[in-house]
């Protein structure tokens, strides 16, 4: 590789760790504390038995889920849960 290749390689690295970095402290007080990068997510995920899993479902039903979501205070994901657990006792 020529000197310039091995340069803008670096360069490339250096633009990727910026973008995935978090915001600093001086704008916001817990951000840069507050990022879980993939990996250590990956960990927290498999630690609590949790499995991704991708599924196609129309908008109006992911509206609906939203609006439960907000409604009770919760997160889309325990909301899914539930309403998946629910379905499958039924």
């Amino acid at each position: 590789m020529k000197k310039t290749d091995l340069e803008k390689n670096k360069a490339l690295k250096i633009v990727e760790k910026m973008k995935k970095s978090g915001t600093p402290n001086r704008f916001s007080t817990d951000s840069a504390t507050s990022v879980v990068d993939r990996r250590e997510q990956r960990k927290l995920d498999q630690a609590q038995g949790l499995v991704s899993f991708p599924v196609k479902i129309k908008q109006t039903q992911v509206d609906e889920i939203r609006a439960q979501a907000t409604a009770q205070n919760l997160s889309i994901n325990e909301v899914v849960g539930a309403l998946l657990e629910k379905a499958l006792k039924a």
